[in-house]
């Protein structure tokens, strides 16, 4: 018999027949509130009527206008759609399936266009599993070992993660800035370096915001030393963090902006976006690929962006994100084993530490599996799995909300076993 490959471990035991809105159905019958949204994909919540309408009527005109053969209409909106949310300037697109891809899709150009060789990323960033998303990976060894070598061109440079240091964000932020200014003045000097790469909030990383000082330090060290900023926007993108973009919370614009995940609400659709004159220093046949832009994909993406904008689900975001917020912190508040609550808007993580502020494992472990019992879905993230995430449909309201935090309170109470109050 065949079978999925045995490192396909499910994070959950549920076996999803349905999904609407907030919630997923099982085959055993239960309905769960789903906190996971398919990794931040379903941005509109399951099955919503107008994506699926939108989807269907496509299916039945055109599945598949390859777009460097021939143009099709649910692009042609779509570009024209997105131009009314990304930043200015910003006003040249690439598409490609997934959020590595496109990834990958920023570094070529980046490359291309200065004539240089190295690429800085950030401490704790994750961008993609194939062979140079991956080489520019930093949130966990899981998703970068067994396969070296790994692209070269790559340099690791610090991250404002307070948390983790133990420091105050301002501290940290300094310290992270210092270290880069180190990092171009002894391993890859400006004039190899084509670009740096961030995450607004680290995803696998831990859910851990960047600071508005440090983004603007990245800024203006590009301006002078002539290098491109890269905004990875994959999870942080389409509302999740309470604002369109996450860089929004720090007004902080890039050269090149990724996204992916919750443009298409579940279908496949990830791109670039960059200046018109930058785009144009690509070079010739650098771009392309048989499935991006799927006419479907663009379709799904069209009623998203629609049901962004007239469902207020930005403003939802972080209405809602707020509430959830507010309710993590009451559960940390009584509970030892939890070191942090952060996040922004619908992009929300817990921390779990040991008593001396190791990171826990284990008990974020159980804290996710007694979520399950308690019918809420939810992941882990962190460089030891450590974190509990959340990252609902931006279609959720006040009473799944209050169900959520309900469910949680308990998970907690059972994963850390009567561990002694604060």
């Amino acid at each position: 018999m065949t079978a999925l490959s045995p490192h396909l471990r499910q994070a959950t035991p549920v076996v999803a027949v349905r999904g609407e809105g907030v919630h997923l159905y099982g085959d055993d019958g239960r309905r769960y509130l789903d906190f996971t949204a398919g990794i931040g994909v379903t941005s509109t919540g399951h099955c919503h009527p107008k994506v699926v309408a939108a989807a269907r009527e496509q299916v039945g005109t055109l599945v598949h206008g390859q777009y460097t053969t021939v143009m099709h209409q649910p692009l042609q909106r779509l570009v024209g759609k997105l131009g009314e949310v990304l930043p200015e300037g910003l006003d040249s697109l690439f598409f490609t399936n997934s959020g590595s891809e496109a990834v990958e899709a920023a570094l070529r150009l980046a490359r291309q266009a200065t004539g240089r060789p190295n690429i800085l990323v950030c401490h704790g960033g994750f961008h993609g599993r194939t062979v140079a998303a991956a080489s520019m990976t930093t949130s966990g060894t899981r998703f970068r070992s067994g396969f070296s070598p790994l692209m070269s061109g790559v340099v690791v440079t610090p991250f404002p993660s307070a948390f983790r240091y133990g420091w105050d964000e301002e501290t940290a932020t300094r310290f992270a800035l210092q270290e880069l200014d180190y990092t171009l003045q002894t391993i890859s000097s400006p004039a190899d370096t084509a670009a740096v790469i961030v995450e607004p909030v680290l995803g696998e990383g831990g859910y851990v915001p960047a600071t508005r000082a440090f983004l603007e330090g990245l800024r203006e060290r590009a301006d002078r030393h002539g290098f491109l900023l890269i905004f990875d926007e994959v999870q942080t993108g389409v509302g999740r963090t309470g604002r369109f973009w996450g860089h929004e919370h720090f007004d902080v614009t890039p050269d090149i902006l990724v996204t992916a995940k919750g443009l298409a609400s579940g279908f496949p659709l990830a791109g670039i976006a960059a200046s018109e004159a930058l785009m144009a220093k690509a070079w010739p046949g650098s771009q392309g690929g048989t499935y991006g832009a799927n006419a479907v994909a663009c379709a799904a993406a069209c009623a998203t962006l629609d049901i962004v904008h007239d469902e207020k689900l930005v403003e939802n975001a972080e209405a809602m994100g707020k509430r959830l917020r507010q309710g993590l912190e009451a559960v940390a508040d009584r509970t030892a084993g939890i070191g942090d609550v952060r996040g922004l808007g619908l992009m929300l993580a817990t921390e779990f530490v040991t008593e001396d502020g190791s990171p826990d494992p284990e008990t974020a472990a159980r804290v996710q599996r007694a979520a399950v019992n308690q019918g809420l879905l939810l992941l882990l993230c962190g460089a030891w799995n450590q974190v509990v995430r959340m990252i609902p449909a931006l279609v959720i309201d006040e009473t799944a909300v209050d169900h959520g935090l309900q469910a949680w309170a308990a998970a907690v109470e059972a994963g850390t076993s009567g561990a002694a109050r604060r």
